[in-house]
């Protein structure tokens, strides 16, 4: 559909079939990627973002399986808005993948405004807690679901300048997991994605290099596997962990990080 001849030819038509998915962030990068493979895949959409156009863009390829809204991920009644949106549409919500995050400047701990730190922790660690909150009860309806989140790698392996975005995929992190026991008498899957450094437009908001290029090949030098994360890498994973392959996989922190864990 619009994947890398790779993934492309790992695809499973059908497989999430009758899933209706929320993805938040899905406007661009890793959200976009996975929205596009979940529909490849057979599952419907709502593509959420706080940029409604990108969002909507994104729709207009995908056709009548994705819905696009506008959504502030931080906000507790737009979240509400943004789940009754996708019962609007599709009539349940079966999988969350709250994907919605930024990044932070690298700068060390004493510059780091009480402002900055709060917007961090707000989309990056806050937002999951409100989409999580605000899904349960559907998916406890349903007899169950799967959440999605994605944290980083920099939870597991933190670089200096980076304290506040660190704490937020930790907090991510701890967060799932404990949900996943919460949750799991509810048949409710909680699992988290720790991509490593992905070539996503994210990435030349971590200002260690000059160029998108330069970041690229730093990225190649530092990771064992050679390269960057791709898009296409986190969506092949997030399809794995909503579809019925996952059924007894909760709790699990995937890294897809090139190796930078090791």
């Amino acid at each position: 559909m619009f994947l890398p001849e790779a993934a492309a030819a790992a695809l499973v038509p059908g497989r999430l079939a009758g899933k209706t998915a929320i993805i938040t962030g899905a406007g661009s990068g890793l959200g976009r990627a996975t929205a596009e493979r979940y529909v490849a895949e057979g599952a419907r959409v709502l593509v959420a973002d706080i940029d409604g156009s990108r969002a909507a863009a994104v729709c207009e390829r995908l056709g009548d399986a994705a819905v696009p809204t506008q959504v502030d991920v931080s906000d507790e009644t737009a979240v509400a808005a943004m789940v009754q949106a996708a019962l609007d549409a599709f009539g349940a919500v079966n999988v969350l993948f709250s994907n919605a995050g930024v990044a932070e400047s690298v700068k060390p701990l004493a510059e780091i405004s009480s402002l900055e730190w709060d917007r961090i922790i707000d989309i990056n660690l806050k937002a999951f807690f409100l989409c999580a909150q605000a899904v349960a009860p559907q998916m406890r309806a349903a007899d169950g679901g799967a959440m999605i989140v994605t944290a980083s790698i920099a939870a597991r392996r933190p670089r200096p300048g980076m304290a506040a975005y660190v704490a937020s995929k930790a907090g991510v992190i701890g967060l799932a997991r404990a949900l996943a026991v919460e949750l799991a008498g509810d048949g409710i899957r909680v699992n988290v994605l720790n991509p490593g450094p992905a070539q996503t437009p994210m990435l030349k908001e971590f200002s260690f290099a000059a160029s998108e290029a330069e970041a690229l090949r730093m990225l190649g030098e530092a990771l064992p596997l050679g390269r960057a994360i791709q898009p296409a890498d986190i969506a092949a994973a997030a399809v794995y962990l909503a579809s019925d392959e996952a059924c007894n996989v909760t709790g699990l922190v995937m890294n897809i990080d090139g190796g930078r864990d090791l």
